[in-house]
């Protein structure tokens, strides 16, 4: 149950509105580290006036061990629909990338309080918001190139918390981002079986395969130019693609995937399909790469 004479952080650091194109970076990576409640509402939607502000007070209350966006299904259908959302107001819970927990219509406010209490308790609540500052902030040196520093942070944190699977996949991509494929390896084979088979785990180990497999391809403006030759030279085109991938081009090696399949489907018993969902698992789920691929992949099969 979590303490409701915690001291409230600033609404504005903990609620907000999102849109289709910050709803990845809001809602599916901020809940890598703490839960994200989604309130699903519209501004003709009676009932959403009176849950939103219910809501926002129970995750203010929260003191940051869980932070919550609201989305005006008006506006942003495409999340909407992409989430079967049918009725307003709808409020899902995230967690780790996925929902997790939720409701539909307008609820009293003991079950508001209790909902709010259930996602806390996801995250392991207001005292570990500490380690959640720390991931964010080694996501961040991640980003900016200090992969080296970023190790050394996500290691701390699983020194306090040895199941924290945001730190255990981010300490795996750093040692990617270092070319240090066996540590990377290593820290995979190592970790605690009740997180082995977590979502983020499950896209470090698609990350080490698709960097083994890295190293084994030619240069790629070698690679590109023999595609442009011979556009059929599929083993070239799937070089191609691991290439892309490695250049932090995951957009351009689906492409390049797609149309290998869309020329030969069974080529090397389907190994573009199987490549493509290697790469569609190092993503997080609801990334427009994975959606858009998915989506022309379906189309290539039942055309």
């Amino acid at each position: 149950m979590m303490e409701l004479n915690a001291t409230p952080a600033p609404s504005a650091d903990l609620i907000k509105d999102v849109s289709e194109q910050t709803f990845v970076q809001d809602v599916i990576e901020m809940s890598q580290t703490v839960p994200v409640i989604v309130d699903f509402w519209a501004p003709w939607c009676g009932p959403c006036k009176t849950l939103g502000p219910a809501l926002e007070a129970a995750v203010t209350a929260a003191g940051g061990a869980v932070k919550m966006v609201k989305v005006d299904v008006d506006q942003n259908q495409g999340i909407a629909g992409q989430l079967q959302i049918q009725t307003v107001p709808t409020v899902y819970a995230f967690w780790r990338g996925k929902p997790v927990d939720g409701f539909q219509g307008a609820v009293p406010g003991s079950e508001i309080q209790a909902f709010v209490d259930r996602v806390t308790e996801l995250g392991g609540g207001v005292e570990d918001s500490g380690l959640a500052d720390a991931i964010i902030a080694a996501e961040e040196m991640l980003v900016a190139g200090e992969a080296a520093d970023a190790a050394q942070t996500f290691a701390a944190i699983l020194e306090e918390d040895t199941v924290n699977v945001a730190a255990y996949a981010g300490l795996v991509r750093s040692h990617l981002a270092l070319s240090d494929l066996e540590q990377a390896e290593a820290i995979l084979n190592g970790a605690p079986s009740e997180i082995s088979d977590l979502p983020e785990l499950e896209a470090a180990h698609a990350q080490l395969e698709l960097a083994k497999q890295a190293i084994n391809v030619g240069p790629l403006a070698e690679l590109q130019a023999a595609v442009e030759v011979n556009g059929d030279d599929h083993q070239a085109r799937f070089d191609l693609a691991t290439a892309m991938h490695a250049a932090d081009d995951a957009a351009g090696a689906v492409e390049q995937l797609l149309e290998l399949f869309r020329r030969d489907q069974s080529w090397n018993d389907g190994a573009a399909k199987a490549q493509l969902f290697t790469v569609f698992d190092a993503l997080p789920a609801n990334d427009p790469t994975v959606l858009n691929g998915r989506r022309k992949l379906s189309s290539l099969i039942f055309a």
